[in-house]
């Protein structure tokens, strides 16, 4: 009997023990499940961006993916993230989500504030509020923000800027920010980049022609205005503009009065609008505008720091619309070329 009762004991201990097994195994699976199987559905898309605010909350978060509908399974994606702490971990960005993500790796790359970089071109901008524009629709930075700190001169004489002359901090190129990124971070980005391109030589060489960083930037917009992608004809045309300014002659730069205007769909600059009042336009004002006439790029600044020195006076673009120029010594030389161009633009019908 009592033999019996061993035996029976014996017995229901392994079923204990194959029973608290099997719990764990499947307590094991689930949890592998919950970790590590693909909790994110995308549909037919390989990814999807997605935005998390600045002072976001866990739930902001887990509201922000279910309005996208990427999580299969909420409960999952909260279980995890209680557990690795990321309730308490939030970071604002712009984050890129990838199809079959696991919860694992959603958490960690959210956690890590892992984010996908946006990037801004300054590229053929004119004016500030088109500059604001552009950035304000790539970082999370409000556009009224932008533009009371662009017209802030309190704000903008630490990066030693006014209002007027700030254009001269932004050299055009590829830049690459976080979505994040507050005014005085995209401020401080643009300063440190401007400082990079100021190294010691070309300071130097811009005391040597003896103008100032912003007067070399104001110089070279206009230079640039004129003449967009050769870098020699651009030093040719910055040439014969600090020779008309070393004369005290008016500069009489068609692009200044464009922008004087702010009309940039014209093609072709009328005598009246020659005469429009403002301190940009270079045929009623001697010397260089108060400010750039654009964002310049850093080829017609070294265009201008290393200008060619000639003796021409006069400029007039080429009668075949290649973007040149014919340059002239004397007035009576450029009058020829003045009539090449106007009778090539009449055959065009180009008022």
């Amino acid at each position: 009997m009592a033999k019996g009762k061993s035996s029976f004991m014996k017995k229901v201990i392994v079923s204990s023990l194959l029973i608290i097994v099997l719990v764990g195994g499947v307590g094991a699976f689930l949890a592998y499940k919950t970790i590590y199987q693909s909790n994110v559905n995308l549909g037919d898309k390989k990814s999807q961006i997605i935005y998390i605010p600045t002072g976001s909350t866990f739930e902001d978060v887990v509201r922000i993916l279910g309005e996208n509908n990427i999580l299969e399974n909420r409960s999952s994606f909260e279980w995890l993230s209680e557990k690795k702490n990321y309730k308490n971990a939030i970071k604002p960005g712009k984050y890129r989500i990838l199809a079959k993500m696991s919860n694992n790796a959603l958490v960690n790359l959210l956690r890590a504030g892992i984010q996908e970089p946006v990037e801004i071109n300054f590229n053929g901008l004119k004016t500030k509020s088109q500059l604001i524009s552009r950035v304000a629709h790539r970082i999370e930075a409000d556009s009224l923000d932008l533009y009371y700190a662009f017209n802030d001169n309190g704000f903008l004489n630490k990066y030693g800027f006014n209002a007027q002359t700030v254009q001269a901090l932004f050299i055009p190129n590829s830049y690459e920010f976080y979505w994040n990124t507050s005014v005085d971070e995209f401020f401080d980005r643009m300063a440190k980049e401007y400082k990079k391109f100021w190294t010691d030589t070309r300071i130097q060489n811009a005391k040597e022609i003896g103008y100032s960083q912003t007067e070399v930037a104001v110089l070279a917009s206009i230079v640039q205005a004129e003449q967009c992608c050769d870098q020699e004809e651009q030093k040719v045309i910055a040439g014969l503009y600090i020779n008309r300014l070393n004369k005290d002659m008016l500069l009489q730069s068609d692009p200044t009065v464009i922008f004087a205007i702010g009309d940039f769909s014209i093609q072709r600059v009328s005598f009246e609008q020659t005469r429009y009042n403002s301190p940009y336009n270079t045929y009623v004002n001697k010397g260089l505008p108060p400010a750039p006439i654009g964002f310049v790029q850093a080829a017609a600044m070294d265009a201008v720091l290393d200008y060619d020195k000639n003796d021409y006076i006069y400029m007039c673009a080429k009668e075949d619309f290649s973007g040149k120029h014919n340059f002239a010594k004397t007035y009576e030389q450029h009058l020829v070329y003045a009539k090449q161009y106007r009778d090539a633009l009449n055959a065009r019908n180009i008022h």
